[in-house]
C-alpha cells in the first residue's frame, strides 16, 4: 500500500465503484476523467496534480465513442489510473496517462464481459416485464450495477497491493528512451481525440471561431499576468459569442415566422 493509509485506498474504490456505475446508469458525468482526477488527487493528497492529469486524460479520450461492438479504452480506469501513477510514481502527466492505456483496455474488458454475461438474464428481464414485476428488473440493474463496480474497483486495488512502493517500481523500471516515447505518445494522444470530435461535429461555418480560438489563445498567453487563467478567459468569451449568436438566431426565426406577407407585388 505504500505511504498511503487504508482509508485512502478505501476510498479510492469508492469512487471508482460509484464512476463505474455513473458511467452506464447514473449518467451525471461523474465517470468523467476531468472529474475523478481531481477526486483522485483530493484523496491522495495532491489535487493540484489530479487536476492537471484529469484534464489532460479528459482531452484524450473526449473523441472515443461506441461505434458498434468497437469499444475504446474505458475512460473511467484510465483516468483514475492516469491520476495514481502520476501522484503515486511521479510520473509526468503525459507519460502517466499513456501508462493509463493498459489499465483503461483492462477496464473495457471486464465491460465487455459483464455485458456477455449479462445477456442471457435479459430474457429473465423480459418475463419480469410481462408479469409487471418491476421489482425483478431492478434487482437484475442492481445486480449488473455492484458487479461492473467492483470489477473496476479490484482493478485499481491492485495497483495499490501489488507492493509497497509498485508505482515507484514501475517508474523505475521503465527506459529513458521508453519514457521519452509514452510521453510523446501520450502528449499526441489527446490531440488526436480531440480531432476525431472535431471530425465529428464541427461544420464548416464554424471553422473561423476555431481558429479566432486559437488566435486568441496566443494573445492571452503572450501577456504574463494572463496566462494563468487564460483557458477560463477563452471559455468566457467563447460562451458570449455563442450566446449572442443563440439569441440572433432565435430573433430572426421569431421574425421570419411572425411575418406573412403582404398584398403588394414583388419579392
Amino acid at each position: 500500500m505504500g505511504d498511503y493509509s487504508i482509508i485512502q485506498i478505501l476510498l479510492i474504490f469508492v469512487v471508482t465503484f460509484i464512476a463505474a456505475i455513473d458511467q452506464f446508469s447514473f449518467l451525471e458525468s461523474i465517470f468523467q476523467p476531468i472529474v475523478m482526477g481531481p477526486l483522485v488527487g483530493l484523496i491522495l493528497g495532491d489535487l493540484k496534480t489530479g487536476l492537471i492529469v484529469g484534464g489532460t486524460y479528459q482531452l484524450l479520450t473526449i473523441g472515443n465513442m461506441p461505434v458498434g461492438g468497437a469499444q475504446p479504452p474505458n475512460a473511467v480506469i484510465g483516468g483514475i489510473m492516469a491520476a495514481v501513477f502520476a501522484i503515486t510514481a511521479k510520473l509526468p502527466v503525459d507519460a502517466a496517462a499513456a501508462a493509463a492505456i493498459p489499465f483503461a483496455l483492462l477496464g473495457q474488458y471486464g465491460v465487455t464481459i459483464l455485458f456477455t454475461v449479462m445477456s442471457p438474464l435479459m430474457t429473465k428481464a423480459d418475463d419480469y416485464a410481462h408479469n409487471a414485476d418491476d421489482k425483478g428488473i431492478e434487482r437484475i440493474n442492481y445486480l449488473a450495477m455492484c458487479i461492473l463496480g467492483a470489477i473496476f474497483g479490484v482493478i485499481v486495488l491492485l495497483f495499490f497491493f501489488a507492493g509497497a512502493s509498485f508505482g515507484e517500481q514501475i517508474a523505475n523500471a521503465i527506459p529513458k528512451k521508453l519514457m521519452n516515447g509514452l510521453s510523446a505518445a501520450g502528449g499526441m494522444m489527446k490531440y488526436v481525440g480531440f480531432a476525431i470530435l472535431l471530425k465529428v461535429m464541427m461544420s464548416k461555418q464554424l471553422w473561423g471561431f476555431y481558429f479566432a480560438g486559437f488566435a486568441l489563445a496566443i494573445i492571452i498567453m503572450a501577456n504574463e499576468a494572463l496566462s494563468g487563467p487564460a483557458l477560463l478567459l477563452i471559455a468566457l468569451i467563447g460562451f458570449c459569442i455563442a450566446f449572442w449568436d443563440y439569441q440572433i438566431q432565435t430573433k430572426l426565426k421569431a421574425n421570419v415566422g411572425s411575418y406573412d406577407g403582404g398584398d403588394e407585388d414583388g419579392i
